[in-house]
């Protein structure tokens, strides 16, 4: 397929975002976005966010466009939120930094429910790492394809954060049940068990195929496309998706609140003392091996 439209650079003019951490290309019918911090493993900053909603918009708006693949550069889809960023409330009272987080959570449920909400369906080619705020965006898209080295989780939950609802209405009780208690990883076969992905593919041929789904789709009438789009996505809101959301936002506002809990504090000690690497290491050091992914016993 020839490209005939790839646009990457680092400048703002006016109120139109140009892009710096993400690659948006087009081809005929097929919008891709590509998540590109590789060296950070594509996670989640304000601005990839902020730059990825707008690419979503941009593609969304374009008639031409029929369909869109969201995917990741390098080792990863996304290794979820960048720990990096500026955490609200450094420097608050509490009331300030509850206010700051309910926020932060309502922006995040704003934005996983933005791509289901799109008219141009969303199939996510999920490559290697799917972690935290990644993971979300795999389960929010219309169709997810990974490739057979992809690993899944939100380990987050090891410290004090919530899961997403979508894993339950896709997974399951009892499925979403056995990760969420935990936040361990697992494969690409037990996502696909558990109906998380459409497919699994080698690594080599993930774009490929992504491609030849989005070609079948581009041959649907688009109103017929977007007519039953909806009819899915606002069936579920109207059995309380979006409710089931917002208090999840407000939970894990009162979560953050308690951050500073026995079962946490060390997490928190270990971030200041060290930064990303020594919190990770507090967090998931007790949990390894890993039952599934590259840190497993069977794999690593």
């Amino acid at each position: 397929m020839s490209r005939i439209v790839v646009r990457r650079v680092t400048r703002m003019e006016g109120a139109e975002l140009e892009y710096e951490f993400v690659r948006f290309s087009r081809d005929d019918a097929v919008a891709t976005i590509t998540l590109d911090r590789p060296d950070a493993m594509n996670a989640l900053s304000h601005g990839l966010e902020r730059e990825l909603h707008h690419a979503l918009d941009e593609a969304d708006a374009d008639t031409a466009i029929r369909v869109i693949v969201l995917t990741g550069a390098g080792r990863a889809f996304s290794a979820g939120y960048d720990f990096d960023d500026e955490v609200p409330g450094k420097d608050a009272t509490t009331a300030e930094t509850l206010g700051q987080w309910l926020d932060t959570n309502q922006r995040s449920v704003e934005g996983f429910m933005h791509v289901m909400e799109l008219s141009t369906p969303v199939i996510a080619a999920v490559n290697g790492w799917c972690l935290g705020g990644g993971f979300w965006y795999a389960l929010c898209s219309d169709i997810t394809i990974a490739s057979e080295d992809a690993t899944f989780g939100q380990p987050e939950v090891r410290g004090i954060s919530s899961s997403s609802i979508l894993f339950a209405v896709l997974a399951g009780w009892k499925n979403a049940h056995r990760y969420t208690l935990t936040g361990d990883h697992f494969d690409a076969a037990e996502a696909l068990r558990m109906g998380v992905v459409n497919e699994v593919v080698p690594a080599d041929r993930l774009l490929e195929r992504a491609y030849a789904l989005a070609a079948r789709i581009a041959m649907v009438p688009a109103d017929s496309v977007r007519l039953n789009k909806a009819i899915t996505t606002y069936g579920l809101e109207a059995m309380g998706l979006r409710n089931a959301h917002n208090v999840m936002a407000f939970l894990a506002t009162i979560a953050h609140a308690s951050g500073d809990s026995p079962d946490v504090r060390h997490l928190n000690e270990a971030y200041r003392r060290g930064g990303t690497r020594a919190f990770l290491d507090a967090r998931d050091g007790p949990f390894q091996p890993e039952p599934g992914g590259p840190r497993s016993r069977r794999d690593g």
